[in-house]
């Protein structure tokens, strides 16, 4: 079964990045809000298995580490990693409850695609006891 992701505010560049790795790393299909109001009206409509938030919001320039809150607050239960290359951005999501993420510059790596693939298949075994 195909996993679902979403990408909460990455540039439309970027996207087509994330969306080639995890179709060939995990095969896993993914949906782009470009929003974090988006991204929250679109999370309970879909079963998604990850969210991945940009650090800063493309469309915005609003701080992605906002999702996290309002995830939280929420009762979002999705896995959820930060994209950036900054580690004090890392740090403060994974502070915030996010599992640790990876970078853009990374994405491309064998350790990306390893750990989207390792996050996807224990998010699919707990949804599927």
């Amino acid at each position: 079964m195909k996993s679902h992701v979403l990408s909460v505010g990455q540039c439309s560049a970027d996207d087509a990045r994330l969306a080639r790795v995890l179709a060939v790393e995990a095969d896993a299909h993914l949906d782009r809000a470009p929003s974090i109001q988006d991204a929250l009206r679109m999370i309970p409509q879909h079963a998604y298995d990850l969210i991945l938030v940009n650090r800063i919001i493309d469309g915005d320039g609003s701080p992605g580490i906002d999702l996290f809150a309002a995830a939280k607050n929420g009762g979002v239960a999705v896995p959820i990693m930060m994209v950036s290359d900054y580690q004090d951005a890392q740090a403060a999501a994974v502070a915030q409850g996010a599992l640790p993420g990876f970078g853009k510059s990374a994405l491309e790596t064998p350790e990306v695609g390893q750990l989207l693939r390792q996050t996807l298949h224990s998010a699919a075994r707990a949804s599927n006891p």
